[in-house]
């Protein structure tokens, strides 16, 4: 490989000199290491707007009560403003990125978020142990807890957020309604109350009119989430909710409300300070979600039109001033095909997707919390915030997008390279290359970032960076990104929050090839399998070249694409191999080599890219194109032939057993051995990252065995309960 030097700087008067070879693994450790933080150019291109005065005083010391993405979110802007930071981290996250990124870093308990990032007494020990002068939560976790926030202040520990009161009045989903509706706010129809049990929520969504939202008064994130739509999944949706919430939240409170079918998901961004002052930073469309959790957002929207715009600021701020609100905030919006918007809620901290905010309007939103929370006044005016271009965020979840659009999956990263090196793309992560991604915590990956001058800028420049991003050891949602963002509806901005289940009725089951693009991944496919025979005919450190005649020039191939087979013909000439496949031919271009995961080359004048997976003895070429991962199967001819005498595989039937659909932890098993279950029973409950799955009979049966109990681990296809 390539030998590349670099220059570090140990002391003013010592540089070590250090040679290393420039591999994908090393550039992306470089990569991985720049951050906003130590880039001024980087700085001053994200952050344009950033209104501040540079003599003001600040924190010395900041604790970040987090973990991932978000913690290191924060340490960069502490960091760029000289504020040293604190990281807590639980027994598995000790190597995180995080902890690495920090100044100085505290253990608070084992793995399970009850036991360490939900402790307020040990973050409370952590602060004390380390002098931090101010804590910022992030967003999940304690960041919305009334209790937290007010015991930090009693320790005269600064809290990176609003006040515990006017926490307490937006971070309760019933008060905060109570209170919207006090200020005229436009509000959904609904219960006001806490729900008491399942036969009230029955006769309240009886009241109401299904179809209705139960939900957890506390917390968000689309946890403790479920729609009804008659009696019998009011009651599920209540049991499930109330788990959750309790699990996610600590707070098992529900509330019940109209669900508003096929709206938009639109939220504003509002930035107060303790002085009274406030301004909105625009709205984010985040309608294209899956369980009430966001998977696309982007700013601005396209359905606001700039009176639109200025009515929604307008109410948010006024219910931001209403409870005293201080620091950044977000207002939520469901939003009819009339344009008819409806307070939903308000999250009382930095929310996931404040990237694109902060692109259009450049605006730095944790450097204004943290000056918020030292008591300064806003210097921004609405004046002053403009939409500057167009911004999308994919949301990158270890989790398989064919089953339910997204179920977690777990693993080590055992390759990872971040679209970095891509113009106008932000990535924010809190992995790298050899994280694990557990159970326990959220399954996000990264918050990927893309900005352009126009929409259509903003999703090429995403598409390519979809393409361009390398995970290796967990599955993820990359091929429902990428499939998105070149969608038809959605390039054009028809979207609502039922996008996902209209478009995909059936679910995401991956690219679905044209026969161009079936021939072209034929095609890319053929030539892997002749450049890897090629490699492994040739011999290093020959002292005499091999005879031209001897090498073989001409391969003929059969590629099969799931049924579809191809005959394929592929001539290797100098620097191109010409491929003729399906009579068709092609000039694919041999500038790539087998050792890179990225296959960016040219077919027939025309940039293509692909991710090279494997090569397997058996012909299985795996390749990465258009977001899905497909196995094509390349053989020569004289091999392809003796495929008729293979005898067929047997499926197996898995309807007699049911099997964990993700690795998680069972909460709840309804059944046992000798009873009688009918098809679609529930028969346990499943939790992973947070969230509860029901689990039900395939078909009618007697339990024959039950295989784990409550309270037990298992992984993705355990079996769980087997019936005779």
């Amino acid at each position: 490989s390539k030998m590349a030097t670099t220059f570090i700087r140990v002391s003013p008067t010592l540089t070590l000199r250090l040679k290393f070879a420039a591999s994908n693994f090393q550039r992306q450790t470089i990569n991985n290491c720049r951050s906003l933080s130590t880039s001024p150019k980087l700085y001053r291109e994200y952050y344009f707007n950033d209104k501040h005065d540079p003599n003001e005083s600040k924190f010395d010391k900041v604790l970040i009560a987090n973990r991932g993405e978000i913690a290191c979110r924060v340490i960069q802007s502490c960091r760029r403003l000289g504020i040293k930071s604190v990281a807590v981290h639980s027994e598995v996250d000790s190597n995180a990125k995080h902890v690495k990124l920090a100044d100085e870093a505290v253990c608070i308990g084992p793995a399970a978020s009850a036991q360490s990032y939900l402790r307020m007494d040990r973050i409370l020990e952590a602060v004390k142990a380390t002098g931090a002068q101010a804590v910022h939560p992030g967003y999940g976790f304690l960041s919305e807890n009334t209790e937290f926030a007010a015991k930090l202040a009693e320790n005269g520990v600064a809290f990176i957020g609003p006040n515990s009161k006017a926490i307490q009045a937006m971070g309760d989903k019933i008060m905060s309604k109570k209170i919207a509706n006090e200020a005229k706010v436009n509000c959904i129809p609904g219960f006001d109350g806490v729900v008491t049990d399942p036969d009230h929520a029955v006769k309240l969504a009886n009241d109401i009119g299904y179809p209705v939202m139960v939900k957890a008064s506390a917390g968000g994130g689309g946890k403790g989430m479920r729609v009804a739509w008659n009696d019998q999944e009011t009651r599920d949706a209540y049991r499930l909710s109330k788990g959750e919430a309790a699990s996610s939240f600590g707070d098992d409170r529900l509330l019940i409300e109209k669900y508003i079918d096929n709206p938009r998901h639109i939220e504003v961004q509002v930035l107060c300070d303790q002085h009274g002052n406030g301004i909105y930073c625009n709205e984010r469309e985040c309608s294209i979600q899956r369980r009430n959790q966001k998977v696309i957002e982007e700013a601005p929207s396209t359905f606001v039109d700039p009176a639109m715009r200025i009515a929604m600021g307008e109410q948010a701020v006024s219910l931001a001033k209403a409870v005293g609100y201080s620091s950044a905030g977000t207002v939520e919006f469901l939003v009819d095909s009339q344009k008819n918007f409806y307070f939903l809620e308000m999250n009382t901290r930095l929310q996931v997707e404040h990237p694109i905010t902060e692109c259009i309007t450049g605006v730095d939103l944790v450097h204004q919390m943290l000056r918020s929370a030292k008591g300064h006044k806003l210097l921004l005016t609405q004046d002053d915030i403009g939409v500057n271009g167009w911004s999308f965020e994919c949301r990158v979840y270890a989790e398989d997008p064919t089953k339910n659009f997204g179920l977690p999956s777990v693993g080590r990263l055992n390759r990872y390279i971040e679209p970095e090196g891509l113009e106008r793309v932000r990535c924010d992560s809190g992995i790298r290359e050899g994280s694990e991604i557990s159970i326990y915590y959220d399954a996000m990956i990264c918050k990927l970032v893309t900005w352009g001058n126009t929409r259509q800028e903003a999703l090429d420049t995403m598409t390519d960076a979809l393409d361009r991003y390398v995970i290796r050891g967990v599955t993820h949602n990359i091929p429902l990104l990428r499939d998105i963002v070149t969608e038809e509806r959605f390039v054009s901005g028809n979207i609502s929050t039922n996008y996902l289940p209209e478009v995909y009725p059936e679910g995401f089951q991956g690219k679905t090839l044209s026969q161009t693009e079936s021939y072209n991944l034929a095609a890319i496919a053929c030539c892997v399998h002749v450049k890897d025979e090629i490699r492994q005919r040739s011999f290093t450190n020959e002292l005499r070249n091999p005879l031209e005649f001897t090498e073989q020039r001409v391969w003929n191939l059969n590629a099969s694409i799931g049924d579809h087979y191809i005959e394929a013909k592929v001539t290797h000439k100098s620097d191109f191999f010409e491929v003729v496949v399906g009579g068709e031919k092609f000039k694919v271009a041999n500038n790539f080599n087998l050792t890179n995961p990225i296959i960016d080359t040219d077919v027939n004048g025309h940039d293509l890219c692909l991710q090279f997976i494997s090569h397997r003895g058996n012909g299985d070429v795996k390749l990465q194109y258009l977001g899905t991962v497909f196995r094509v199967n390349v053989l020569n001819t004289h091999v392809a032939d003796m495929l008729q005498y293979m005898p067929e595989k047997v499926e197996i039937d898995t309807s007699t057993v049911v099997m964990a659909p993700m690795p998680g932890l069972v909460k709840s098993v309804a059944v046992e051995v000798g009873q009688q279950v009918a098809e679609g029973m529930e028969v346990c409950v499943l939790e992973a990252m947070k969230m509860q799955n029901s689990l039900v009979a395939a078909k009618d049966g007697i339990i024959k065995k039950v295989c784990f109990k409550a309270g037990d681990t298992v992984g993705e296809e355990d079996v769980i309960i087997e019936l005779e």
